[in-house]
């Protein structure tokens, strides 16, 4: 049994009286400390599919199973508590607590979680171990990144969940940004997804799904995934 099970999964939203797809008997199995790059134009499900696999969406038909549980027969209290306690969110704005410093925003998520990690240790391999006292406004949007991976991390969840999370960045510091999910993934044995619309960035995964319409169009494997380093575009 794969660690994430996607089967069948039909997402519909009534927009008076449209009935709008967003998901069409989706398909797709993801196992556990795979990064997976999920690519396709807007409007492709691609988002729709990580709302429903981090709990913030439910399915209209068909199961989603994380781990052995099913979370499409969640009720609302245990897919807050799911999202809560399995799920880190990466997203393309930061949302950091303004008034908080780095160490805080960090120590904010782990007080929720039953066996989070050591807030300064992660924050030292992200790289900002000078920067724990400095609050948001006083960081450049790459560290504000780093600081929202910090707190993904953090909460030892079994999957991240990254939407975009280079859309706000230059070449560069977006560079780094993913060379820092590609070594989580490698050094934590943690399951990453990441959503993206920028195809170059494929060859850095073990596992690319193609979205389209709704559906998954193709699934590709690589068996040796670039570092980052190498990847232009």
């Amino acid at each position: 049994m794969s660690y994430i099970e996607f089967k069948d999964v039909v997402k519909q939203y009534q927009m008076g009286e449209v009935t709008i797809t967003a998901l069409d008997k989706t398909n797709f199995l993801i196992e556990k400390g795979e990064l997976v790059v999920i690519v396709g134009p807007s409007g492709a499900g691609k988002t729709t599919a990580l709302n429903i696999l981090g709990g913030m969406d439910t399915v209209t038909s068909g199961t989603v199973v994380i781990d052995g549980k099913d979370i499409s027969k969640l009720k609302k209290k245990e897919l807050t508590k799911y999202r809560r306690e399995d799920i880190g969110f990466v997203f393309q704005f930061y949302n950091l607590v303004q008034n908080l410093t780095t160490l805080e925003n960090v120590e904010l998520a782990t007080q929720i979680c039953k066996n989070s990690l050591d807030p300064k240790t992660i924050l030292k391999k992200v790289g900002l171990e000078e920067r724990m006292k400095n609050f948001p406004s006083q960081l450049s949007g790459g560290e504000q990144q780093r600081v929202a991976i910090a707190r993904a991390i953090a909460k030892n969840p079994k999957i991240l969940l990254c939407d975009e999370p280079t859309g706000a960045l230059d070449y560069n510091t977006g560079k780094q940004i993913l060379q820092l999910l590609q070594d989580t993934a490698k050094k934590e044995k943690m399951t990453v997804i990441i959503i993206t619309h920028n195809a170059a960035l494929t060859p850095m995964a073990d596992k690319v799904i193609n979205f389209k319409n709704g559906k998954v169009q193709d699934i590709k494997l690589n068996k040796k995934p670039l570092p980052i380093s190498e990847i232009e575009w």
